[in-house]
């Protein structure tokens, strides 16, 4: 978990390495005396739609001491997460190399030593690249090589069992960047046997410039949102400097250095305007699962981070439900640590993986589909992290788990007069909140940056909008703890009529509020959970509108109070190009809802 701290403290050398290492323990690959073999190799794999621009992809290659072609063992294949290398895996390696299994850990194309462009898990680049990787621990021939010039043939591989000719017993494994490459491949090449895909996302074009309504299927949205600043700025900063890391000279350094040649571009005008054109909108989206689920068959084990305001809970929860609803074997787990913090105790340990729940239930899934151990439990449908509850070793006691997903019930509040959230028979009061959205996209704090934050030293979640920037609205003093697992849901209606103009000139016109669910303590210090906020670019300002915020686990505790906050604004977002007055009044079609949980 070590590496998301690493990647705030040294943004432009070690970010990216963390962005898919959340599930990789620090320590580096096992002694000499365990048994097992790493060899360093290069593979020649041809990508591109037309499959004739070669790459070199170096990548170790773990094999249990006694596996061979007459006792033959299930693979496992990894990769890094953005800005990382094939070094990262290495305790991964060990582990499942110790259990049995022939591990090949590689960089992905344009990191850690390997040739090409970063093209964002493009199934055409980074599936093609991976899929001839699966040949080759089918036993496929001229794709191993000792050296990057691919002149010396490597032996062929025999020790991975097969299920027919060419056809290998294979899982994959990786977190974020490593976990959109699964996707990848396996939409392409259906030997892969099992997947799990840690921390990733669903929709890159939500995730980079997410709109929290008009979503239309999963996180997948039909009005533009607002551009994610800041991790779009870490992204760019790693993969312009990747080549420089990996002692590489860039294959081409315009438009956009060691990307796709769309990526800078569109990037630098989402940053301008404030959002995604349609054509960048469709590339992300072309490059995500959401584009191409129906054709994961393979048995899917999703573990997402609550801690994560790059890919969020909701990311995971739309891929569960559209590969539940087509019969795809899915499982989901909602452990702590994400791209913006780390985990718990006792979630993750490759030392010893059983000690850990998330990285237990990891060797579970490959054992139950790599080895066919029927008799292994894969565990829950579902199961999420608890921070409110205390354990000690493994994390497992904080683990709820449930046989479906979604969980909990529904509890609504109104959105009433003088600030007030109220429920049941309460009566509505009158009243009315107003505010400003600032104009060029300004933010209305300063309190907390994605990634960078914690550059700058230490920075606490507080909700601390500038006055007439935001409106908000807070339940009396709780009696009981009140326990949320899941996505909070917001119906409004506002009134703002210049917005209502301006919206016809399109995107650039329409309104732009950030919805926040905060928890205020009894010194009236109001926190972001987790940091997560839920961007809303509004299509049609005169008819109502329903948020789904990011989701959350989280324990109000007695004595605080739930607060919902409408801002004009903020930091790690682009808002609205336009100052714009905002009103929202009270009525009981005006709602905040929880789904609460024992």
């Amino acid at each position: 978990m070590k590496r998301v701290t690493l990647l705030r403290l040294a943004l432009l050398t070690s970010l990216a390495t963390g962005l898919g290492t959340a599930l990789v323990a620090p320590g580096g690959a096992a002694a000499a005396a365990e048994p097992f073999t790493t060899t360093t190799l290069h593979f020649k794999v041809l990508v591109g739609p037309a499959g004739n621009q070669v790459c070199d992809v170096v990548g170790d290659v773990y094999v249990p001491t006694g596996a061979s072609s007459d006792d033959p063992v299930p693979a496992v294949l990894t990769t890094n997460g953005f800005g990382g290398s094939k070094d990262d895996q290495a305790a991964l390696g060990a582990a499942l190399a110790s259990r049995g299994y022939a591990v090949l850990s590689y960089s992905g194309l344009g990191f850690g030593g390997s040739s090409c462009k970063i093209t964002l898990d493009d199934p055409a680049y980074d599936g093609k690249a991976a899929s001839q990787l699966v040949s080759y621990l089918a036993g496929a021939d001229r794709i191993a090589y000792l050296d990057a010039a691919h002149t010396q043939p490597a032996p062929v591989q025999s020790a991975v069992e097969l299920d027919g000719p060419g056809d290998p017993r294979v899982g994959t494994f990786g977190g974020s960047y490593g976990g959109g490459f699964q996707f990848a491949v396996a939409s392409i090449d259906h030997r892969v046997d099992a997947l799990v895909p840690v921390i990733t996302w669903n929709d890159l074009s939500y995730s980079l410039g997410p709109n929290n309504t008009a979503q239309t299927t999963g996180v997948s949205t039909s009005v533009p949102g607002a551009a994610k600043l800041v991790w779009a700025l870490g992204f760019s900063a790693i993969g312009v400097t990747g080549d420089l890391q990996n002692q590489q000279v860039p294959p081409d350094l315009l438009p956009c250095p060691n990307f796709a040649d769309f990526v800078c571009p569109a990037l630098v005008t989402a940053g301008a305007t404030g959002y995604l054109q349609p054509g960048d909108v469709a590339k992300l989206r072309g490059r995500s699962v959401a584009s191409y689920l129906s054709q994961i068959t393979a048995p899917t084990l999703l573990v997402q981070g609550e801690r994560d305001t790059l890919f969020n809970l909701n990311e995971a929860a739309a891929t569960y439900r559209a590969l539940q609803d087509q019969g795809t074997e899915t499982k989901m787990i909602w452990q702590l640590g994400g791209h913006s913090g780390d985990g718990a105790p006792g979630e993750v340990s490759w030392s010893d993986p059983a000690s850990g729940y998330v990285s237990g239930r990891v060797l579970d899934w490959f054992e139950r589909y790599l080895k066919d151990r029927h008799s292994v439990s894969t565990g829950p449908e579902f199961a999420y992290f608890r921070d409110w509850v205390d354990y000690s070793g493994s994390a497992a006691p904080a683990y709820a788990s449930a046989s479906t997903f979604p969980v909990g019930t529904a509890r609504t509040w109104r959105l009433s007069g003088a600030g007030d959230l109220v429920t049941g028979a309460t009566p509505d009061a009158p009243g009315a909140q107003s505010f400003l959205t600032p104009g060029a996209g300004l933010p209305t704090r300063l309190d907390e940056m994605d990634v960078l934050g914690s550059v700058l030293g230490p920075v606490p979640s507080l909700v601390t909008d500038l006055p007439g920037t935001s409106a908000a609205w807070s339940t009396p003093a709780l009696a009981a703890p009140l326990r949320v697992a899941g996505s909070p849901t917001v119906r409004l209606q506002v009134s703002a009529p210049t917005a209502a103009l301006t919206q016809l000139l399109g995107p650039a016109g329409e309104l732009v509020v950030f919805v926040k669910v905060a928890d205020v303590a009894p010194d009236g210090t109001a926190r972001l959970i987790n940091g997560l906020e839920a961007p809303v670019r509004v299509p049609d300002v005169t008819r109502p509108f329903t948020v789904q915020l990011p989701a959350i686990v989280h324990e109000f505790a007695p004595g605080h109070r739930l607060r919902l906050v409408v801002a004009g604004g903020s930091v790690n977002y682009r808002g609205g190009a336009l100052t714009t007055p905002v009103t929202i009044a009270s009525g009981s079609a005006q709602t905040l809802t929880l789904p609460v949980v024992p």
